[in-house]
């Protein structure tokens, strides 16, 4: 639940007039991007993992824009490229891994790891691959408005030029 307080029930009580609000919102350029509100879990080393949990609307509005920008970006990818891609998973990607090992011979396996990537991107830097292949305004209008809308971190507003609050529908996950 975000910070807003509203559950998934909640929105969907009224859910047409909610989503024409939120669509006329989100095209005239006045929806607001609420802070995803923060909450951590623990990781196998120890550590914590920071989560930004956005409100039930945002989660609808970003959705929106990850079934227009999906397909724009999967062309991109190989057929042996698994992470963050609609219908592959980490089984599958272990399955081909094993038959690459058996049955092709390989002999070399290399794991790589960005260190804390999605949470340091800069965001013009983010900006500059959008800029690529996304010209549409209302799009790029709120991709920006959520970069900028922060994070709520025990009471405290946290805005930053970098990185992007993972948990969201449109931010993979670390």
């Amino acid at each position: 639940m975000g910070i807003d307080g509203v559950t998934a029930t909640d929105y969907e009580t009224d859910a047409e007039a909610n989503l024409l609000d939120l669509l006329g919102r989100m095209k005239s350029g006045r929806y607001r991007a609420p802070p995803v509100r923060r909450h951590y879990i623990p990781k196998a080393d120890g550590g914590q993992r920071p989560l930004g949990i956005p409100t039930y609307e945002d989660k609808v509005a970003q959705r929106a824009i990850l079934m227009l920008l999906e397909p724009i970006y999967e062309t991109d990818f190989l057929p042996c490229s698994y992470g963050f891609r609609p219908g592959r998973s980490a089984h599958e990607a272990l399955k081909d891994l094993r038959a690459g090992l058996a049955v092709e011979g390989l002999g070399w396996l290399i794991d790589a790891d960005i260190a804390n990537y999605f949470g340091s991107i800069e965001h013009k830097h983010l900006r500059g691959f959008l800029d690529q292949r996304i010209n549409d305004g209302v799009i790029r209008r709120l991709i920006d408005k959520w970069l900028a809308a922060g994070v709520l971190d025990n009471g405290v507003l946290q805005r930053t030029e970098e990185g992007t609050p993972q948990g969201g529908v449109i931010s993979p996950p670390r």
